[in-house]
């Protein structure tokens, strides 16, 4: 099952989705494609044409370019996940997002999808264990759930 991971470059998250025998959706493979266009003058800083376009099916045209960007960026990811874990009050060194406004308005774009979806609090230190836990148990469920 493809388990869009939020933050969506955070390689903990992504490890762990592997790990359980799904495929993780993740922002560094939409930016390593970016970065591979030949259409793109200067990666990954350009953002396209159809980035922008597809960021309008979500946000309106008055919202500022940069949330338009992010969002036109992350929509492949979310149009592609079949189930996703949202990692909330993580520190920026777990995955940021980089803007507040896209992180909340990402999170609202996932939860309204009606997928599968585990929220978890980021935990540090003794509690981290029991997070991962909670991780893996939904990982396993979601093998059951797809063979329905």
């Amino acid at each position: 099952m493809k388990v869009l991971v939020y933050p969506p470059n955070s390689l903990i998250l992504a490890d762990l989705v592997e790990r359980f025998g799904h495929e993780p959706v993740v922002l560094m493979r939409e930016i390593g494609e970016h970065v591979r266009d030949p259409e793109i003058d200067a990666p990954p800083l350009n953002v396209t044409e159809a980035d922008i376009k597809r960021s309008l099916k979500y946000v309106s045209v008055e919202e500022p370019a940069g949330l338009k960007g992010r969002i036109g960026l992350l929509a492949p990811l979310l149009e592609e996940a079949e189930a996703s874990i949202i990692m909330t009050d993580a520190p920026p060194t777990y995955g940021c997002m980089g803007c507040a406004v896209a992180d909340e308005l990402f999170k609202y774009l996932i939860r309204n999808k009606k997928i599968p979806t585990l929220e978890v609090r980021y935990e540090g230190g003794d509690r981290m264990e029991e997070v991962v836990m909670r991780i893996k148990e939904f990982l396993e469920r979601l093998h059951a759930y797809e063979r329905r």
